[in-house]
């Protein structure tokens, strides 16, 4: 009755009752029938050969684009022309494939009854033309197709395409939006399909299943255009898509990675997952896709300069600047709160230093924390700020009383190793051992001869070297080393609690035992010798001798937290990360390979720097330097730093370190770097076979000469490259910014609690200038030299903060984002991740043996990238 009346509405506009039969309804009814037999007669096109002579029918079908072969990227492929099987025994043969393919897919065979439209071609480059050779259309274009006489919209199904389409485990990670699909392939585009199923689409951590039908199939998919749109009255909202995997007719199954936010209404195009080099793609569809997506997240990750002398970062006004209905899922943001106060830096309750709000909330959403890692970040700082707040501790100005109350700040935080500094500090086989394996295992040379700023004779350190041996000996030997802080000697000073505070620049000489300890010689507190600045030895008194120590761990802690830790490890691989959005596209191999070790760097650094490095932040709260001598020790430090020093095997060559025993960061740094190494290799050698793939590749040299001029200011003397020339010096490049991205940033971040949480080991301030004369020091005037009560606190806040990892963790080679499909490169990963279990293997065997375990590069434990 529904389907008479709407034909009656159409032909007449009268309505037909059951006794109507004559006039025209019989019309109606006449067209119905032709129009169910031509799709009975269509649907034999898809079964080739006669179904019941068994021989091949003529190869000619009116539904089916009239084309013989086409040339794509160079080769021939066959396209089938169908026969449209008029007669009897077509009809006939009709009648059975369609009872066959009813019962075997009873959910299909409706489709043999509805019209679908005709693939759209592509919108190609004007300039391209039909093959020469065979006159078959271009890549990506259809010829006209004939359609049946009088019914121009009666078109065949032909092909089915098969979506897994997969959204992310995350909290709130599903959507509510419409989304619907495009195929895009050499010999066309599939229709626009909306994809929707009985009950709710794209849940968090759903994987669906859906089908995309189109009139003919497409040849080899080029681009799969994902569109978001609004569903209904409901507000848009984001959506994490993972992956989507097509199976296509003949059973091809393509994989196209996305792992990525897609906010607001928008359509994003995802390539299949096998890995190009530009050199590798030539037809202008896709030549322009890469440009179009570099250029739009050129447009929304953009450079700014913090300070002079300062590695570039990232530029987070252009976030709440982006147009969210035009760009790339990777180039939008959505403004949370209003800006409001132009300055953004204010206090919140309970928090001691002040807060830029406003570069927190404009984040984009790939690169900033996840829900689970931001709550988890909270619940690390919240309770131990509060236990501090009802303490008091926070608001208590003045000297500690005694050493032993210290032990109380951190009274429910205590570890193994905080337990062992506590009460093996003061002693000088600790002190020594802290070069080698505590936070800053950088800061050691080894040298022949004493320079002339540090005039230590034979006789000031013969009751330690013994009989046996003396000075010159022990530096011919190479067991003499020297620890210089040379750049605090100009560092500006600040005033913490209306007290000014001082900074010294020691030079530290130690000597290496006969039983393969590290102990401390000689200090002299300044870098110019005389008579106001004493060398202090081990044979002094014992104040005297503990305050000399803890200048130079005071000293020791101004270097590490700005130079060796936040400089060499948080910004430079922001600008590694930076440049990687700005001069890779999705599917190059080295955003691939560097994605993943670039994760959340963007956002905790902009933490950082709302938190820690703005005025009046914590660095202002707790550092006897302030916020401006960090800027001049970071933009000192990397106007100093060398490619040497950012390679590891270079620079414990260049520091002459190579055959210290127990240099367990040693050690193990240089087993992670091997298979780092390992690991890049194979992949560079999969995808650049030869000097001249690396160097044609434009997007590979733009993106390490955006790093040269944005991390390290096109400074040549650095000797970092500008360009590179083989795949020798790929792997170099690509194995050093890993291992920094990842096992260095563990390295001198992980023991920060373990070995500050007794704060007299790892001062952030003093409050005395260092001592001119000997044999005046005592416990009295070694307390008031210390941080008050507040600023210790403060800072050993921070230090349980950055050595708590929050959660959603991704240890070093864990990549379950699954960015590379081929075969080959999977492989690699799975034997990079195997040598990475033996390393872990070797260190926690080694550890058995240790008083004191060094854990911080134990694979397990080091994180893929700088997130924390």
């Amino acid at each position: 009755m529904g389907r008479n009346r709407s034909w009656g509405t159409l032909g007449s506009g009268r309505t037909s009752t059951p006794g109507h039969q004559s006039g025209p309804l019989t019309r109606r009814r006449a067209v119905f029938q032709l129009y169910r037999r031509h799709l009975l007669l269509l649907s034999i096109s898809a079964s080739g050969p006669s179904l019941r002579s068994g021989t091949q029918a003529p190869d000619i079908h009116l539904g089916e684009p009239a084309r013989g072969t086409g040339c794509v990227r160079g080769k021939q492929t066959s396209i089938r022309v169908q026969d449209c099987g008029r007669g009897e025994g077509a009809r006939a043969a009709s009648r059975e494939l369609r009872r066959e393919r009813a019962q075997e897919h009873p959910r299909e065979s409706w489709a043999l009854a509805q019209p679908y439209p005709a693939p759209q071609p592509l919108a190609l480059h004007p300039e391209t033309q039909p093959c020469p050779a065979c006159r078959s259309p271009p890549p990506g274009r259809l010829l006209p197709r004939p359609a049946l006489p009088g019914h121009p919209f009666l078109l065949p199904i032909m092909a089915v395409y098969r979506l897994c389409v997969t959204t992310g485990p995350y909290l709130r990670a599903g959507t509510l939006d419409n989304i619907s699909v495009t195929l895009v392939g050499t010999c066309g585009e599939s229709p626009k399909q909306r994809l929707d199923r009985m009950g709710r689409d794209f849940a968090s951590g759903s994987v669906q299943k859906y089908k995309v039908r189109c009139t003919a199939e497409l040849g080899e998919l080029l681009l799969l255009r994902v569109h978001k749109e609004r569903y209904a009255f409901f507000r848009k909202d984001s959506w994490y898509c993972s992956r989507i995997c097509v199976t296509e007719p003949d059973g091809t199954v393509s994989h196209f990675p996305c792992y990525q936010w897609i906010e607001g209404y928008r359509t994003v195009e995802l390539r299949p997952g096998t890995a190009r080099t530009i050199c590798q793609d030539s037809l202008p569809l896709l030549l322009d896709h890469r440009t179009r997506e570099l250029r739009a997240r050129q447009e929304c990750y953009r450079w700014k300069i913090y300070a002079p002398g300062f590695p570039c970062m990232v530029d987070v006004n252009s976030f709440q600047e982006m147009e969210s209905d035009k760009k790339f899922a990777l180039t939008k943001m959505t403004t949370c709160v209003d800006q409001g106060d132009s300055s953004g830096n204010r206090y919140l309750p309970g928090f001691p230093m002040k807060i830029d709000i406003p570069s927190l909330m404009y984040m984009e959403p790939n690169i900033r924390y996840s829900a689970t890692k931001t709550i988890s970040l909270l619940f690390n700082a919240i309770p131990a700020s509060l236990g501090m707040k009802l303490r008091g501790l926070l608001d208590r100005k003045g000297s500690w009383k005694k050493l032993d109350d210290m032990q109380n700040i951190f009274w429910c935080h205590k570890t193994f190793t905080t337990k062992y500094v506590t009460e093996h500090w003061c002693e000088d086989h600790f002190f020594g051992y802290q070069y080698l394996n505590g936070v800053n295992p950088v800061m050691l040379h080894c040298i022949s001869s004493l320079p002339s700023k540090l005039p230590v004779t034979n006789d000031m350190v013969a009751p330690l070297l013994g009989q046996d041996t003396c000075l010159q000996t022990e530096l011919e030997r190479g067991n003499i080393f020297l620890a210089d802080y040379w750049i605090l000697a100009e560092a500006p000073t600040h005033c913490l609690n209306g007290r000014q505070q001082y900074v010294a620049a020691p030079l530290c000489l130690l000597w290496l035992s006969p039983q393969g300890a590290l102990v401390p010689l000689a200090i002299q507190l300044s870098q110019t010798p005389g008579p106001n600045s004493p060398i202090f030895l081990p044979t002094d008194s014992e104040w005297d001798w503990l305050l000399a120590k803890t200048w130079v761990r005071n000293s020791e802690f101004l270097v590490h937290e700005n130079n060796t830790h936040f400089l060499c490890t948080h910004l430079l691989c922001e600008a590694f990360a930076m440049a990687t959005l700005r001069q890779l596209p999705l599917c190059h191999p080295i955003y691939k390979l560097l994605l993943p070790h670039t994760r959340y760097t963007l956002q905790v650094n902009t933490i950082a720097r709302a938190t820690l490095l703005n005025p009046e932040g914590l660095v202002d709260q707790v550092t006897s330097i302030g916020r401006q001598g960090l800027i001049y020790l970071m933009s000192t430090g990397l106007a100093h730093f060398t490619y040497t020093n950012f390679c590891l095997p270079d620079s414990l060559r260049a520091r002459g370190v190579l055959a210290i025993p127990n240099y367990h960061y040693r050690d193990d740094g240089l087993k992670i770097w091997a298979a780092i190494e390992s690991f890049v290799s194979e992949i560079v050698g999969y995808y650049y076979p030869s000097d001249a793939s690396v160097q044609q590749d434009s997007e590979l040299q733009a993106w390490v000469g955006e790093i040269f001029a944005q991390a390290f200011l096109g400074r040549e003397s650095s000797g970092f490259p500008s360009r590179l020339c083989t795949p020798g010096e790929m792997v170099k490049f690509l194995t050093a910014i890993i291992f920094n991205c990842s096992a260095q940033h563990a390295a001198v971040n992980s023991g920060q609690h373990d070995f500050g949480a007794w704060m007299p080991n790892a001062p952030s301030s003093m409050r005395q200038p260092p001592p001119q004369t000997k044999g005046t020091t005592t416990l009295k005037t070694y307390l008031d030299t210390l941080p008050e009560v507040n600023i210790s606190c403060n800072n050993l806040l921070l230090f349980w903060l950055v050595s708590q990892e929050p959660k959603d963790q991704r240890p070093l080679g864990t990549y379950p984002d699954e960015h590379f499909t081929e075969e080959a490169p999977r492989r690699s990963i799975a034997a990079f991740q195997s040598r990475l279990a033996q390393i872990s293997r070797d260190i926690q065997e080694r550890n058995q043996g240790l008083a004191l375990p060094y854990t911080y590069l134990d694979p397990p434990l080091i994180e893929n990238s700088v997130s924390i």
